[in-house]
């Protein structure tokens, strides 16, 4: 009673059976290898099924594109995926009943009814060939003939169809529809796996210039070449918006393929039959040779997205590389504009800052917020200068360590000349976009907008303070770089490092700050061993990189005599910090102690004049006697400070001056 209840429910009726199509030619020919008694009289519910399933044959010869052209859309889109107007009879029926397998719960039955013992519900390699022996189409009857030409056709090539279980006997080989081609020849939503496709939801828009170069990329792709265009961009989201735009130029749907792996298998045709666009992306270090993967069965132009460094190739087409470029000043202010709606603020926003659009799109977004929790009307600068800092830089906090110390003009204490490079360097800074404008060609022909400034002197002369100086005037955050993070032992790894960095921070358009920079960008040496050379390596990739790099980049170190000479003929400016005359030290002394202090003017002259400290020096001295007087709920005096200065004094080895000693008369408790 089970079979015959389960039997009414599948059998079609006979009256309403379809015209002749390749899925009921296909169920006949598996009806024919039913044994003549099943035939006769279908006692097993499998076979019961395949007799009620066998159509009314027409006169004449049997035709294949007669079927194809009378199938369902799954067929039908299945055996387009061959790609070929006079598909093999081997491919066809293999692939139809494949599918059949993984469509209709029942085929998967009568296969598994008709290889028994031996088989599964898969058709085996043995049953396809003799369905195909016996089909009255295909010429020759060899069986071995057969399988080799499943095994070796197109279906098979083109990842459509899987052979399972290779230890196995030939004839005993089961053969599989890919499962994402099953689920998506038969119309629906497109889902593959590996792979998304790029939708227009992040409210993104290309700059009106960038479309419009797009718009050219894409049309060079559109002659049916199958080069491959790779643009590069430090921001993820522009290039990836820019090639959503040359695929929607040429009239396809841009997939990303994020894992290759699971992705390749059977693509191709698929990409072809649902107007795809195949999307590659890299993430690579200097020297990095890649020989881009072709798509088996893909006749077509292929995407890379990928940073500044690395160089590819291909063995089916041409490799074509598009930069993209920053935003021109007045597609900085139209951004800043549209997401702010403050002109002015704008302006000054596009003027004082070089930022790549995905840079200006998440900090007018994060100011917002930042507005809204101060409640304020409108946006304002310190709110676009809280944004800088709200989150996490993508892959720059990993290498560097963000510097928010305040200083303002009254906390940096240099000597004039001193202060008065700062001040150039900074104008250096603001103008470096435009500078060159209305000079000569030599120089519009070479010239980079990036600032490169070398700070030396002794240590603890202000030169990181410096540092954050600047990077206030310029409202633009500091990072210090951590060279722990940035090395490592692994061949090319430094310089993978580096690049992502150097191309995160021109797209940030931060400051970045190289504290004791001579280790990594010192001399070079004469090779004696591995690490001379991978050490030279390094610093060939710095000097390189260094003279294309847009953004503004501090260095510090005790000494310029410490670099390579190729490296300092690169530098903008080179700014020496000597130890503070007594005028600075009095200022510094000042800063430092605030008013929680009972020091006269002459003790604090006296301290300037007798002790020839840089301010971090000073620093220390006044945070000591800070520690000794609040230990004693007092304020610092001047014995405090002595006592502080004599423990200074002998940790770098020196002795407290005869005038000073003598303040010292005991140890506070």
């Amino acid at each position: 009673m089970p079979n015959t209840i389960h039997i009414q429910h599948v059998i079609p009726p006979r009256d309403n059976l379809p015209a002749l199509d390749i899925r009921n030619w296909v169920m006949g020919l598996l009806a024919g290898m039913l044994p003549p008694d099943q035939q006769k009289e279908p006692s097993q519910p499998e076979a019961a099924y395949l007799m009620h399933a066998v159509p009314p044959r027409p006169h004449g010869p049997l035709n294949l594109n007669d079927m194809i052209q009378n199938s369902h859309a799954g067929e039908k889109n299945l055996i387009g995926l061959l790609g070929t107007t006079q598909p093999a009879c081997s491919d066809i029926i293999a692939l139809t009943l494949c599918y059949l397998v993984e469509t209709d719960p029942m085929a998967g039955r009568c296969m598994a009814y008709l290889q028994q013992p031996m088989g599964g519900s898969r058709p085996t390699l043995s049953l396809l060939a003799a369905l195909i022996r016996d089909s009255g189409i295909y010429p020759g009857n060899n069986m071995g003939n057969i399988m080799a030409n499943i095994v070796h056709g197109k279906a098979v090539a083109l990842g459509l169809l899987q052979m399972l279980n290779e230890a196995a006997p030939l004839p005993e080989q089961s053969v599989r529809l890919h499962t994402p081609v099953a689920l998506n020849v038969a119309g629906g939503r497109f889902s593959w796996p590996g792979t998304r496709i790029i939708g227009d939801d992040d409210g993104f828009e290309l700059p009106h210039s960038l479309a419009r170069q797009a718009d050219l990329q894409a049309r060079s792709l559109a002659q049916g070449s199958r080069d491959a265009l790779v643009i590069r961009s430090s921001s993820i989201r522009e290039k990836t918006r820019a090639a959503r735009h040359i695929a929607v130029t040429l009239g396809k749907k841009a997939l990303m393929i994020e894992n290759q792996e699971k992705a390749f298998t059977g693509l191709g045709t698929i990409c072809i039959q649902k107007s795809l666009l195949p999307i590659l992306s890299y993430e690579c270090g200097p020297g990095d040779q890649i020989n881009l993967p072709e798509i088996t069965g893909y006749q077509g132009p292929v995407l890379v997205l990928a940073g500044h460094e690395g160089a590819f190739e291909s063995n089916v087409g041409q490799v074509i590389g598009w930069t993209i470029p920053l935003p021109t000043h007045e597609e900085r202010k139209s951004l800043w504009d549209k997401h702010l709606n403050r002109s002015e603020l704008s302006e000054q926003l596009a003027s004082d800052h070089i930022h790549g659009m995905d840079r200006i799109i998440e900090l007018a977004g994060l100011a917002k917020r930042q507005s809204i929790i101060h409640q304020k009307d409108a946006v304002g600068m310190e709110d676009i200068r809280e944004a800088a800092w709200l989150r996490e830089n993508r892959g720059l906090s990993a290498m560097a360590q963000p510097v928010k110390a305040q200083v303002t003009d009254k906390t940096l204490v240099v000597r004039p000349r001193t202060q008065r490079q700062l001040d150039l360097l900074e104008q250096r800074c603001r103008l470096r976009e435009q500078l060159v404008n209305d000079l000569g060609i030599t120089l519009k022909a070479r010239y980079e907008m990036g600032v490169k400034a070398l700070f030396t002197g002794p240590s603890g002369t202000g030169k990181t303070l410096a540092a954050s100086w600047l990077a206030n005037r310029l409202s633009t955050p500091l990072y210090r770089v951590d060279l722990a993070s940035i090395t490592s032992k692994y061949i090319g790894e430094t310089e993978k490092n580096l690049a992502r960095l150097l191309g995160q921070s021109e797209q940030e358009d931060v400051v970045l700050l190289f504290d004791e920079a001579d280790s990594l960008f010192g001399k070079r040496t004469d090779v004696k061993d591995a690490n001379d050379r991978f050490a030279n390596s390094q610093t060939n990739y710095l000097l390189q990189r260094i003279e294309t790099y847009t953004g503004v980049v501090l260095l510090t170190s005790n000494s310029k005599a410490r670099f390579d000479a190729a490296f300092t003929r690169r530098l903008d400016m080179i700014i020496d910090f000597p130890l503070p005359t007594p005028k600075e030290r009095r200022a510094i002394w000042l800063n430092h102690l605030g008013s929680f202090h009972t020091l006269s003017k002459g003790n604090i002259n006296q301290l300037a004049m007798q002790c020839e400290l840089s301010g971090g020096h000073i620093r220390n001295v006044v945070l000591t006697a800070a520690v000794m007087a609040k230990s004693r709920k007092e304020r610092i005096s001047f014995e405090t400070v002595i006592y502080a200065l004599s423990d200074e004094y002998r940790k770098i080895g020196k002795q407290l001056a005869p005038e000073l000693r003598q303040f010292k008369r005991k140890e506070p408790s």
